[in-house]
């Protein structure tokens, strides 16, 4: 009788709170990748190079990344399926294999950046050659991986304790720089200083958001949740933009420490690679701070390496509705990344090209979101306010100005 009194009297809050609580993760997942080894690529040449010119980007960029991920994982509590899927069902069948293909192309570049950021890393702390290293990364992501045959909990802790890794070696790099408040502040307004600012930009924008993280957030709300009444949906939704607004806000809150820890310690140097990086910070800084720095790289490219494989996951079994066993997917991934690292091309270039064909990527994912979302047909109560969809419109369109720029300024050489 006391027992049963007892749990009549535990507030109904705090029995929600715990219930919310429980609904968080996905965005968690996603985030690693706006905080992949692309984006220490990115980050640093762009503070190392122009200082605190391009805060602006970051932030910009930070802000589309949450309203998107926001509207991919409306789009899958929505409608019960994955962006890929809805591509499909919508879709002409030619319209979507032309989308699964670009999909492809960008999962390619995914892996690239996350297999050369984590033999870079390796290759740092151990000395252990860059081909193996690719090879090292890519056999802890897909163990990583096998956490998901325990349930949705185990993988998603794996991946916001990384995240923590990540962010005490940040968090630690930058209280060292001493960096100038009003630096950082006079970064945040937009200007260019050249050709290649632009080019970088368009990088850092590439490496920020991520096309293959809007295709997967879709996914791990539809796989996650199951059938759900109209008011279960709304109520989930507002979980998910707590969960969204809280994994995004960290994610950029990362990216923009990155930069700032390159444009406080390393402007001017002339260091343009991540091994050059490493070796300044442990001259300038000491060895704990390099230590900590390629630990970041090492945690962020194999979180990372895991994440992007889950989404290629998503993608072929959204727009052509076939399940491949996560091993071949894997290699098929893996072998040009591991091409690249014996070829012996520079791996921090490697890492800049690969954000630049993220940023290609972008818009075909984008725009079919913005799309789906908008329509009452497909969303119900749960399609998108006018204001939504205006300024998802606006981030599009920045997205393909800066694209259309690099095209120009690449062809024209």
């Amino acid at each position: 009788m006391y027992q049963e009194r007892s749990r009549m009297l535990v507030p109904p809050r705090a029995h929600r709170m715990k219930e919310n609580l429980g609904l968080l993760g996905p965005a968690f997942v996603t985030a690693i990748a706006y905080v992949d080894p692309g984006n220490f690529a990115t980050n640093l040449s762009a503070g190392a190079n122009y200082g605190y010119l391009l805060v602006w980007v970051v932030v910009l960029s930070n802000m589309m990344a949450m309203l998107i991920q926001y509207l991919s994982a409306k789009a899958g509590i929505a409608t019960g399926m994955s962006l890929p899927a809805l591509c499909r069902q919508e879709f002409s069948r030619r319209t979507a294999r032309g989308l699964w293909a670009q999909a492809e192309l960008v999962a390619i570049a995914t892996d690239l950046a996350e297999v050369v950021g984590g033999a870079i890393a390796l290759n740092l702390l151990f000395g252990i050659p860059l081909v193996m290293g690719g090879v090292i990364t890519a056999v802890v992501a897909f163990a990583m991986l096998g956490l998901r045959s325990r349930g949705h909990r185990p993988f998603e802790a794996a991946i916001t304790g990384m995240l923590g890794v990540i962010l005490v070696g940040f968090i630690y790099t930058v209280l060292l720089g001493d960096p100038a408040p009003g630096d950082v502040v006079s970064g945040l307004v937009p200007r260019f200083d050249g050709e290649d600012s632009v080019l970088l930009a368009a990088g850092m924008l590439g490496a920020t958001v991520m096309p293959h993280a809007i295709y997967l957030h879709s996914g791990l709300t539809t796989d996650r949740y199951g059938t759900l009444t109209d008011p279960q949906r709304k109520r989930l939704l507002r979980s998910q933009r707590v969960d969204v607004m809280v994994a995004m806000t960290l994610a950029g809150a990362m990216n923009l420490v990155l930069l700032v820890i390159a444009a406080s310690l390393l402007s001017g140097t002339g260091i343009d690679t991540i091994e050059s990086a490493h070796a300044a910070l442990g001259r300038l800084q000491g060895e704990s701070t390099a230590l900590l720095f390629a630990l970041a790289l090492l945690a962020s490219g194999f979180a990372a390496s895991s994440v992007g494989t889950l989404a290629g996951q998503v993608v072929m079994e959204g727009f052509l509705r076939r399940r491949i066993p996560l091993v071949v997917r894997r290699l098929s991934s893996l072998a040009p990344a591991l091409l690249i690292l014996a070829l012996g091309v520079d791996p921090t270039q490697a890492l800049v090209i690969s954000q630049v064909v993220l940023s290609f990527g972008i818009p075909f994912a984008l725009i079919p979101l913005i799309m789906f979302t908008r329509r009452a047909d497909l969303m119900g109560s749960l399609v998108n306010e006018r204001r939504t969809t205006v300024v998802a419109c606006a981030a599009a369109a920045v997205i393909i100005v800066l694209n259309v720029l690099l095209v120009w300024l690449t062809v024209a050489g």
